[in-house]
């Protein structure tokens, strides 16, 4: 259940990562040099059809933009959650086109249940 309380108290990526820990989801999806989605520490390489983003976070520099970022909690067809985490601006963490292509071909089902 949603704290509002807490709304303004969860404002950095970190804060965020901590209570995501705290509810079992420290693995991140990864995409390698060759453009594979993997899940941290497996091989399996899965394709945008195979996951669901449950939840997005946005975070804002206050006064740089290459502070910006998001982190996307993700479940595999599996039920496995872990995230992605994304720099945006000028400096993404994933060069090129093929990796906001896949995030973009990822369905969205944003859930209640990490609202905190």
């Amino acid at each position: 259940m949603e704290n509002p309380e807490n709304i303004d108290q969860m404002t950095t990526l970190s804060q965020v990562m901590q209570k995501l820990s705290e509810r079992g989801i420290q693995r991140e999806f990864r995409m390698n040099e060759s453009c594979e989605m993997k899940f941290e520490n497996s091989e399996r390489i899965y394709q945008p059809t195979e996951l669901i983003i449950i939840k997005t976070y946005r975070f804002e520099g206050d006064s740089n933009p290459d502070d910006n970022a998001v982190l996307y909690v993700i479940k595999d067809s599996a039920g496995n959650r872990g995230m992605i985490i994304d720099s945006y601006g000028a400096d993404s963490n994933y060069p090129g086109e093929k990796f906001d292509e896949f995030l973009r071909n990822i369905p969205v089902l944003e859930s209640d249940e990490l609202n905190f």
